[in-house]
């Protein structure tokens, strides 16, 4: 695992992919942030486990809001979440919890800041049963990214068989905010699924093969 996540890159790509006139997916828009996290984050495969418990965190805050929101906030919750050290994050008290509660810069629910909490705790449980939580969230998929083939984003599904399973399993672990849509944004945000359409330009750049495999039930 590394030390801390790396900053959110700046959006010079994306101008340039702008000048050469490279589609990427409608729901980036315009916002830089936005449009720098599609290019260089978005269905790039992740194995860190840093960089999965943070987004394990974010996706269930975003829960019920937009994940611009989120993007928007992240860089305060890297701050005050000891940027993402799910063992000091594990460790949090009702003190801190308070103060978490408090805090303007990020999402001061209650639940989902609990939650955090105790995903943390069950996070290491994982990461001591199996070596790293990126063994046990990869094993989902064979530890393969699955190449999807969507023309368009109304395509794209907000659940699948496996974020189903995923969930489950996650809940059965003690997990919460690990429903199978949470569960699939995740697998889209760390590369698990390559769901950028077929004719943006990162899709061919992850490995896209322009066929949708079977799910299976």
């Amino acid at each position: 695992m590394s030390s801390q996540p790396s900053a959110s890159p700046t959006p010079n790509t994306p101008l340039l992919c702008e000048r050469l006139s490279w589609r990427r997916c409608e729901w980036a828009g315009d916002d830089p942030l936005y449009v720098a996290y599609h290019d260089h984050e978005w269905g790039q495969p992740e194995h860190d486990d840093r960089t999965l418990f943070e987004f394990l965190i974010l996706e269930g805050a975003q829960a019920g809001l937009s994940w611009i929101t989120i993007l928007k906030k992240r860089a305060r919750y890297r701050q005050v979440f000891d940027h993402f050290d799910a063992r000091k994050v594990a460790a949090y008290d009702d003190a801190k919890i308070a103060a978490l509660l408090a805090d303007a810069g990020i999402i001061r629910n209650r639940l989902k800041i609990q939650s955090a909490v105790n995903n943390a705790r069950r996070f290491l449980a994982v990461q001591d049963e199996f070596g790293s939580f990126d063994a046990f969230i990869w094993s989902f998929v064979d530890g393969r990214v699955q190449q999807n083939a969507w023309a368009s984003v109304a395509d794209i599904p907000a659940i699948t068989p496996i974020s189903q399973r995923m969930g489950a399993a996650l809940k059965r672990r003690g997990f919460r905010f690990v429903g199978p849509t949470i569960c699939y944004a995740f697998m889209q945000t760390v590369g698990m699924v390559n769901d950028h359409i077929t004719a943006c330009f990162r899709y061919g750049e992850l490995g896209g093969t322009g066929v949708n495999p079977p799910q299976t039930p």
